[in-house]
């Protein structure tokens, strides 16, 4: 049985996780640990084979007041996690960074393969790759490191650009058909990506994401239809969203964004167990 410490109680993609791998209890033991104040430090990490790091700010903000408290939560509260759990003898540390290492979407189709430079833009980004780039030496043959850079990741009860867009499709009966690529990410499948990873005993960089890119006009025509409501394309306003290119909502929205797909391959097992459809189907569910 794999024993499992998951930081940052209640947070959305922990409490996920937690949920997914307590279906099958005879595998996997749970624990999760609030980090909020210092008693964190007090908890014993030597009995778990796993520390999933999951604690830090996810939100991105422009607020300059806001940058210290970022580096402080999202970097170094990253590395006194990871130190604590090798110096207590945990195996394998997953960490959760962000596709956002690479930078803003932008408005012509825009491809990371193995090759791309992370070029964070903001302090969000910077902080979390800073985190990555501190508890590289920390790994050794005896304390595994994964870090998972995914996309945007959505699912029942998700935050952020999501459910926004999911309020506009059942409510709008236009919405603009812009031929942008997003990179997405089930919360299913991530859950099951992480189980692969604590199976397999992995160590390294990776990119998970769905089996399909994404198109803002074809998510939000999806989630209508699974809520049996009709909703028409339109490029009337297209040139008009064109000249609005920089501003961050729009660039979130209509973007470019996508990895290239072989990144995100992984041969040992399928996690993509939800395809878009199915996914969105599941999202909408009303229980």
């Amino acid at each position: 049985m794999k024993k499992i410490l998951i930081t940052g109680a209640n947070s959305y993609v922990g409490t996920s996780l937690e949920n997914w791998l307590e279906k099958e209890c005879d595998k996997y033991k749970i624990d999760t640990v609030d980090m909020r104040d210092e008693k964190w430090k007090e908890k014993d990490f030597s009995k778990y084979d796993v520390v999933f790091h999951v604690a830090g700010i996810a939100h991105v903000s422009s607020d300059p007041k806001m940058e210290e408290l970022y580096y402080k939560v999202n970097r170094d509260l990253t590395i006194e996690t990871a130190e604590k759990a090798k110096a207590e003898g945990v195996k394998q540390f997953i960490f959760m960074s962000s596709i956002i290492v690479y930078g803003d979407s932008s408005r012509s189709k825009r491809v990371i393969d193995k090759n791309t430079f992370p070029t964070p833009r903001n302090f969000y980004g910077n902080s979390k790759l800073k985190a990555e780039e501190s508890i590289k030496h920390l790994k050794s043959d005896n304390f595994k490191i994964v870090v998972l850079r995914p996309p945007m990741i959505y699912g029942k009860g998700s935050k952020g650009n999501y459910p926004k867009l999911s309020k506009v499709a059942q409510k709008t009966p236009l919405f603009p058909e812009i031929n942008n690529e997003r990179s997405m990410l089930h919360i299913d499948n991530l859950c099951e990506f992480i189980k692969v990873m604590i199976d397999h005993e992995e160590t390294g960089l990776f990119f998970p994401q769905n089996k399909e890119y994404v198109k803002t006009s074809e998510l939000v025509k999806t989630i209508a239809e699974v809520h049996g409501k009709k909703i028409w394309m339109t490029r009337l306003f297209n040139l008009v969203l064109k000249l609005m290119f920089g501003i961050r909502t729009v660039n979130k929205v209509f973007g470019n964004l996508v990895y290239e797909k072989s990144m995100s391959e992984y041969d040992k097992a399928n996690y993509r167990i939800r395809s878009f459809r199915e996914s969105i189907e599941l999202t909408e569910s009303v229980d």
